[in-house]
């Protein structure tokens, strides 16, 4: 097996065990990484509606706007600007900003409120003395054009928010799927049959020590039988006498 399939380890138990804690760490993080991928997805997709909905009901409202602002301008005349300007002290819609969590993702979010009831009141009496209808019906289509922009921008930050977060987990996944997992499964199975193969030698080893013993007993009763039938005087060697260059205790 090449090293460039399988991480550069000893073949021991100890980091058989130690890649099989990595092994199911790997699994769990490439399970709960493809959850968060599957739901960033659908909220993907969620918000890539919204935004074609919101463009479409963009092109459509700008439209309407800017026809009512040439409506006021014929029925006030070219100073309806300095008009709406002198009747404006503060803005009558503002914009917070907010966060929001989607699968461990936070993802800006933004939202208008209306303020200034003062204002609203001063802007009603605008134009009383010519175009005060056309002049209302400006302001309230270019106040709905904002609050849509502004619900479009809230739109498109989180598409792009998402986008990336998107990317980086489908990156992740792909990485655990693909180099991860293979790699510590390999290693696995190289340190598995290391080990095999190690147990397979030490059980040769053990067997040919035995059979060995086995013939140096043998040998040594038939020499106490060949003394004992001799009279009794020659010598008997002892197991422990016998020695075997070959085999290293």
């Amino acid at each position: 097996m090449s090293t460039q399939n399988r991480y550069p380890v000893v073949p021991t138990v100890t980091v058989l065990a130690v890649m099989k804690v990595r092994l199911q760490g790997a699994t769990k993080g490439h399970a709960l990484l493809k959850k968060k991928a599957d739901a960033l997805t659908v909220r993907f997709r969620a918000i890539l509606r919204q935004i074609i909905e919101a463009k479409e009901a963009m092109g459509q409202t700008m439209r309407e706007s800017f026809f009512t602002l040439i409506e006021a301008r014929y029925a006030a005349g070219d100073s309806i600007r300095h008009t709406v300007f002198d009747n404006v002290e503060q803005a009558s819609i503002k914009v917070y900003a907010q966060q929001d969590n989607v699968a461990g993702v936070k993802i800006p979010k933004f939202e208008h409120v209306k303020v200034g009831t003062g204002t609203d009141l001063k802007m009603d009496l605008t134009g009383l003395g010519s175009g005060g209808q056309k002049i209302q019906n400006c302001r309230k289509s270019f106040t709905g054009a904002v609050e849509l922009l502004v619900e479009l921008a809230n739109l498109q930050t989180a598409f792009i928010t998402l986008d990336e977060a998107l990317k980086v987990t489908n990156r992740r996944v792909n990485a655990l799927e693909n180099v991860v997992k293979p790699r510590l499964e390999n290693t696995i199975a190289y340190i598995k049959g290391e080990l095999d193969e190690l147990e397979r030698e030490e059980f040769f080893r053990l067997k040919k020590i035995q059979g060995k013993k086995q013939r140096d007993l043998e040998k040594i009763e038939k020499q106490k039988a060949e003394a004992m039938s001799a009279g009794g005087n020659a010598k008997v060697p002892s197991l422990l006498a016998v020695e075997d260059p070959d085999i290293v205790f």
